[in-house]
């Protein structure tokens, strides 16, 4: 994992909450699925400035559109976690 990799992921980790927040966290096609306790705690902003192209939540499944590097920054994620 390079250094941009990491901070990328550390960012996306955070604006999901933090390590506490997400019970779960799944690489989908283009997105990252994941599975929070707490919704109010996602922040939406901070993940677009991650390089989110965009966010749906619905109820505690939030999807972060990454685009076609899913894979990888799942995998970066995992290593944080």
């Amino acid at each position: 994992m390079t250094a941009a990799d990491a901070a990328r992921a550390a960012a996306i980790l955070a604006g999901l909450g933090g390590v506490s927040n997400i019970e779960e966290i799944d690489p989908c096609t283009t997105r990252l699925r994941s599975l929070v306790k707490d919704p109010s705690l996602v922040d939406v902003a901070a993940l677009r400035a991650a390089g989110a192209f965009g966010v749906m939540t619905t109820g505690r499944v939030v999807q972060v559109v990454v685009g076609p590097q899913v894979d990888t920054i799942a995998s970066d994620l995992a290593d944080l976690m």
